[in-house]
């Protein structure tokens, strides 16, 4: 059987292209990471590979390219079918491409909403994001993970929450996912952060932060 090749071009500050990465390693597959400079130097085999959207992330898999990351990862799951990240029964894995889409759909433009606000705003994007939140907090009832016992769609979409919100919370000096208010995201996240697969591939909050000071001040500017 011949070797395959498989490349994920992203950026690592980002969290749409480490939900590629993510599914790459629970499924123990290996890939080559080609880091993108988003901001000042697009490369020109990200341009060739996604003239549509010229962003990251892009699978090339045996010189083939799919871009986005919800379409990226059910090639993945169809691909290479060992340790699932969809769910079994028809019906669940239906509700999963519904939560990943509702975070995709509703929760991210809300967390973006917080990020662009000015501080006069700011008070109104959080209760906005968190009426969003809601949903998910009452999904997360009872359960590990969205995906059950192990991490699944619905978790590796919602890497930006467990990753990304306590980055931002610090760097611009809010709190989004109060305890009271969101036990089990609370939870969730702590055991998303921890689990073994999801440390290799998720950035040090502290890096993280930085760079999102970084780009809250090139806004200022």
């Amino acid at each position: 059987m011949a070797e395959e090749e498989v490349q994920v071009f992203g950026f690592r500050s980002g969290p749409f292209s480490l939900r590629v990465e993510l599914a790459l390693k629970l499924k123990a597959v290996d890939y080559q990471h080609i880091e993108e400079d988003l901001l000042n130097n697009k490369s020109d085999l990200l341009l060739k590979y996604n003239p549509i959207y010229k962003k990251v992330p892009v699978l090339v898999h045996n010189g083939n390219p799919i871009s986005e990351s919800l379409v990226i990862l059910e090639y993945i799951e169809h691909n290479w079918t060992h340790n699932p990240i969809f769910p079994a029964h028809p019906y669940d894995r239906a509700l999963a491409r519904f939560w990943a889409k509702y975070i995709d759909d509703t929760v991210v433009p809300a967390v973006h909403k917080i990020s662009g606000s000015m501080e006069k705003e700011r008070e109104k994007a959080i209760e906005e994001a968190q009426k969003t939140l809601e949903p998910l907090e009452n999904e997360l009832e009872n359960k590990k993970f969205f995906g059950g016992e192990e991490i699944g769609l619905v978790d590796i979409v919602g890497l930006i929450l467990a990753g990304w919100i306590p980055a931002i919370e610090e760097a611009l000096g809010f709190e989004l996912l109060i305890a009271h208010k969101f036990p089990n995201l609370k939870k969730w996240t702590e055991e998303f952060v921890n689990h073994h697969v999801a440390k290799q591939v998720m950035p040090q909050k502290d890096a993280l932060v930085a760079f999102l000071k970084n780009v809250a001040l090139n806004r200022k500017n």
